[in-house]
């Protein structure tokens, strides 16, 4: 008997592209979903995404059954809300470059918002507003993750993955030697044969993932 394996659930960081993970989706064999957040980077609004908590609740609307989650900077929170609103959803987690939850500029990091707004003057202003400390709530997750990190990154500095790494009861930390803020584009080959060892997954398969408006009904 062959089980399937759990579907890939792709979220992008701040510059909300659904592309933004293509370069590893399209390496990994089993079925992904790429999201995008309205309102960010340059996706249209949508006039129910007006904060993180919404964010949470588009993400959830298209899990509707366990799932894997492959996430970057700023999705990597919405992926650790997720693990602590639905934990029996959460098979795995592979957390790129974010801050996970934790006090970034704590650690080192550096305000990467005015250079955002200046990339995305459109983009939603409540992006840049402060979010909730989860430190304290992070040992309760236990889905095993995979923490991805490059050793040149000012806004998500490896202190941070090392401070997840402390944190998350099940956690790997993987450094890419020279990866920056963007490892999962600049990285992409090494991204993917990780996230497919962490998954359990075949790389290199032409399976394409399917980009998918975030607002589509899904069927339960």
């Amino acid at each position: 008997m062959t089980t399937r394996a759990a579907k890939i659930l792709f979220l992008p960081g701040a510059g909300g592209s659904a592309s933004f993970w293509k370069p590893v989706s399209g390496r990994l064999g089993p079925e992904g979903i790429l999201l995008a957040w309205p309102g960010l980077g340059n996706e249209p609004p949508h006039p129910d995404v007006n904060g993180i908590d919404d964010l949470v609740r588009l993400a959830l609307r298209h899990i509707t059954e366990p799932v894997d989650i492959v996430a970057q900077s700023m999705g990597g929170l919405i992926a650790i809300r997720l693990a602590l609103a639905a934990p029996s959803l959460v098979n795995r987690l592979v957390l790129a470059a974010t801050s996970g939850g934790v006090p970034v500029a704590d650690l080192g990091g550096a305000d990467w918002r005015t250079d955002y707004f200046l990339a995305y003057p459109g983009a939603a202003p409540w992006i840049a507003g402060p979010q909730e400390d989860l430190s304290a709530r992070l040992p309760s997750i236990t889905a095993p993750t995979l923490l991805l990190w490059g050793d040149q990154d000012p806004i998500s500095p490896l202190a941070v993955g090392k401070r997840l790494a402390s944190l998350l009861p099940h956690a790997r930390l993987q450094i890419a030697p020279g990866g920056d803020h963007d490892l999962a584009r600049t990285h992409a080959p090494l991204v993917a044969a990780a996230i497919a060892h962490h998954l359990g997954a075949p790389a290199a398969c032409n399976n394409a993932s399917g980009i998918i408006d975030p607002f589509r009904e899904t069927s339960r």
